[in-house]
């Protein structure tokens, strides 16, 4: 192989040597003089000294690519199920607009109260900034106080983006640095929008929007002239220029950006002098509000949630509660939340009623700012028509009472007679100037004085086959107390655990009609402890009767003797399923000793609703970041399948979402609990719901004391609970029952949540038969048809699961006995048997009891409404 020898073109190369002799002959004689050396060597010592301190005070400021790329923080946007606003999550209130969003005389005014120079210079104003050094030295001489300030639009946006208020030259140097840095990478509408959608302009508002809001309760683009010159006013010191306390400053503030506009060209003299004789017309602070801000115990819930996802800070990451602009849709529903605040409120407040007036233990200073400290007090006084005053002065026969919001009212001694709990004499003789108090406003200026329910209590509502909470409330006023009782708090359900006990024994062999006997039964605990007997609520017996009739009235004998059949084992294993508790095996978790919370057994009636397949408790559906990327979906199947959001078809099957359950229970056997369940409200423990007019399940629940009263129950398509208690466990009250407090709490609720709903009934599973029995005997019947007029019919229809029905013997023609348990209706069949009409029943004879203890029919055990 030849290599080539690669030629090299012959260029002439330059003499530097020369270059170099020409340079200092001419530079040379120069530098002979000596002031040119002296010249030169201050110019090279201040080049060091600049490059020096623009090295150190510029080391760590944000580069050209990280401003063009820089978002604001933005709060956190809650929408409803229905994708209306009704919550913002925020530390700083900010609405995020485009330059071309802005309004002109916006942007005028702003620019002739701070920078009119703004279009014109390239970052700082050195006639300002001359002068604003100037005023720097003198005061720091004569110790005169702050120096007036020489900051241009854009330094106040530098200023911004460092976080740093220190009043040091430092900080100055590094603003002009990063000054000139956003000169040189953004245009000045860019820096304009930038500082628009920053600036704080009081009352909690960051930018022109927000601002907007909070003063004017307008939109941006609607403001006036007037208005956009006040806003403009504000970035000096908003609280110099506040409207209610210095509404003279804010107005000759106002009125000189207005002249300034008028001198800038951007309004005529005539304009000018027209809106200088406008009031100002701005709001009350907190009077704004152009969405709901409902929910506080569901809307504490899911800030919760969210900031155990994604960080509470811009230093938890870009999708931040409090600083990533997070749209989310939650499932809660304003109507049904409002309703189970209202009606939790209002059974705590009846069950309270006339133990007397408690102190607050709360006080303010009533000869300082009074109104201010008393709105910072952490008082929740729940009601719309109550409100947290201070006892400013008193008298004889009134007291002279302020409000937060500044106002003062007068509240008579007569109004504020209640005794005081735990001490002598009345309420009113218990006043002193600076006390907090709650009062309801009787309107006209008249008011009552009231009291906070000692009392608590938790009530959450989910759909069935979904999962979503639709309303949540977990106590009186999350102000008052944030605990969140319905998901926190873990309380005996007593009786309403019941129905965990009962499925568990139709997946195991007993029927609705299964005879049980009420009397008494008791255990053997060991040599040390002897026997634990077990007894009703009402300490009475009944004897032999179906398993409906035991959970209708809700008998504990019947349940424990239950129980000891089908083996707890099966029962807690039940309960773990359902996500009620993992509990031990003892009998008294039958009735309901194991703790659990309204959240979780409401989940589990769901699941019995939804024919025993799991649901998933949420109340987030999704979460969008700032520019509308989804970033978490309770259901994400989609992202499961992979295939969701195909452009085109492969031309493959077309793809199936899978199932987002699982068959937890047996859907027969929990249809049938369902169906006893609506006899709790037809003729049970709940017979305050009847008159709802509806497919209703539920059961009551009272517990040992009693210390909590509960009711859980709803629609084929919504399950609610409630329960009341005190958070430190203690008697509500020999009277206190599930049917008498909690059902009615429900019922409240029910008549504004479920109004619009359609009456839907109960489906059977297939394969459930359909079969007429005697409701007290649980035997078969022939040749009569229930009635739904009369609740307590003799005779009703039970559902079955195949084989399970009551038998009947028959004769063949050669006289051989056989036994038949054919329903009256073909398996499979889903619908429910139709009710003849009143005028085609037959009489009727109820049979003759079957045990020798006396037959229910009709004693008043079973016309009980008391709960347990």
């Amino acid at each position: 192989m030849k290599f080539e020898r690669l030629s090299t073109p012959n260029l002439p190369l330059p003499d530097l040597v020369a270059f170099n002799r020409r340079v200092h002959t001419y530079v040379d004689p120069w530098f002979e003089r000596r002031w040119v050396k002296r010249l030169a060597i201050v110019g090279a010592i201040l080049f060091t000294i600049f490059g020096g301190v623009w090295l150190y005070f510029a080391t760590g400021l944000p580069s050209s690519e990280s401003l063009l790329a820089y978002q604001p923080p933005l709060p956190t946007n809650i929408r409803s199920y229905d994708g209306d606003p009704v919550q913002t999550f925020a530390r700083e209130r900010r609405v995020n607009l485009s330059y071309d969003e802005i309004p002109p005389v916006v942007v005028n005014a702003f620019v002739s109260a701070e920078d009119k120079t703004f279009f014109r210079h390239h970052g700082i104003d050195y006639p300002g900034l001359f002068g604003a050094v100037g005023d720097f030295a003198v005061k720091s001489v004569t110790g005169g106080g702050r120096a007036r300030g020489g900051s241009t639009i854009t330094q106040q946006v530098a200023k911004n983006l460092l976080k740093d208020s220190s009043y040091n030259i430092g900080r100055k140097i590094r603003e002009a640095i990063l000054a000139f840095r956003l000169e040189s990478a953004l245009s000045k509408q860019q820096i304009l929008e930038l500082y628009l959608n920053q600036i704080f302009l009081g009352r909690n508002a960051y930018g022109v929007q927000a601002a907007a809001r909070a003063y004017f309760d307008k939109d941006i683009g609607d403001l006036t002239l007037p208005e956009a010159a006040y806003l403009a006013v504000l970035p000096k010191a908003p609280s110099n220029y506040d409207p209610e306390r210095a509404t003279t400053r804010a107005l000759d503030r106002r009125n000189y950006v207005l002249r300034e506009m008028s001198h800038n060209g951007y309004i005529s003299e005539d304009q000018w002098r027209s809106a200088a004789a406008t009031p100002l017309g701005t709001i009350r602070y907190g009077t704004g509000h152009h969405f709901l801000d409902m929910g506080g115990y569901y809307m504490e819930e899911v800030r919760r949630e969210l900031l155990k996802r994604f960080g509470e800070t811009e230093k938890d990451g870009p999708n931040s509660v409090y600083s990533g602009g997070l749209w989310v849709r939650t499932s809660v529903n304003p109507v049904m939340q409002a309703a189970a605040a209202d009606a939790l409120r209002e059974g705590l407040a009846t069950f309270d009623g006339g133990r007397g007036w408690r102190d607050l233990g709360l006080n303010v200073n009533p000869k300082g700012d009074w109104a201010s400290e008393l709105d910072r007090t952490p008082v929740g006084t729940g009601f719309p028509d109550w409100r947290k005053a201070v006892v400013l002065s008193k008298d004889s026969g009134s007291a002279e009472i302020g409000f937060a919001n500044g106002e003062k009212g007068t509240l008579s001694a007569s109004a504020a007679s209640m005794p005081k709990v735990g001490g002598g004499g009345s309420a009113f003789s218990n006043f002193r100037p600076g006390m907090v108090i709650v009062v309801k406003d009787n309107g006209g200026g008249s008011y009552v004085l009231r009291s906070i329910p000692r009392v608590s209590g938790g009530m959450l509502a989910q759909e069935v086959h979904t999962g979503r909470v639709l309303a949540m409330q977990g106590g009186f006023d999350v102000v008052g107390s944030s605990y969140n009782r319905a998901t926190q708090a873990l309380r005996q359900p007593g009786s309403a655990f019941k129905p965990l006990v009962y499925v568990t024994g139709l997946e195991n062999g007993f029927t609705p009609a299964t005879i049980e006997v009420d009397a008494p039964f008791c255990i053997w605990q060991g040599a040390g402890l002897g026997n634990k007997c077990f007894t009703n609520f009402d300490h009475r017996y009944a004897g032999p009767h179906t398993m409906r009739w035991g959970l209708e009235q809700s008998r504990n004998l019947m349940t424990v003797r239950a129980a000891s059949q089908i083996g707890m084992a099966k029962i807690t294993d039940t309960a773990r399923k359902l996500g009620v508790g993992d509990y031990p095996n003892y009998l008294s978790i039958a009735l309901g000793a194991g703790d659990t919370t309204v959240a979780r057994l409401v989940n589990a009636y769901a699941i019995l609703a939804n024919q025993g397949r799991s649901v998933t408790p949420t109340i987030i559906d999704y979460v969008q970041d700032r520019s509308g990327k989804v970033i978490y979906r309770a259901d994400n199947r989609c992202a499961i399948m992979q295939r969701c959001n195909a452009a085109d078809w492969d031309g493959k099957p077309m793809p199936r979402p899978p199932l987002r359950t699982k068959q937890l229970l047996d859907p027969m056997a929990a249809f049938q609990m369902v169906h006893v369940m609506e006899g709790v409200i037809l003729r049970g423990t709940a017979t305050i719901l009847r008159d709802l007019d509806r497919p209703l399940f539920g059961k009551t629940g009272t517990t040992n004391g009693p210390t909590n009263v509960w009711f859980v129950g709803g629609t084929p398509d919504i399950v609610a609970g409630v329960y009341l208690g005190y958070d430190q466990p203690r008697p509500m009250g020999a009277w206190a029952q599930g049917g008498r407090i909690a059902a009615p709490v429900w019922k409240q609720w029910a008549k504004t949540a479920l109004k619009d709903q359609p009456k839907v009934p109960f489906v059977a599973p297939p394969g459930i038969r359909w079969v007429r029995i005697d409701r007290a005997s649980g035997k078969r019947v022939y040749g009569v048809f229930p009635t739904d007029v009369d609740p307590k019919s003799p005779v009703i229809w039970e559902a079955f699961q195949p084989q399970t029905e009551p038998r009947r013997s028959f004769r063949h023609r050669h006289g051989v006995d056989a036994e038949t348990a054919e329903g009256e209706e073909p398996p499979g069949v889903v619908r429910r048997p139709s009710v003849a009409r009143p005028s085609q029943q037959p009489s009727y004879q109820a049979p003759a009891p079957v045990s020798p203890y006396q037959a229910p029919q009709p004693t008043p055990l079973q016309n009980t409404a008391a709960a347990h």
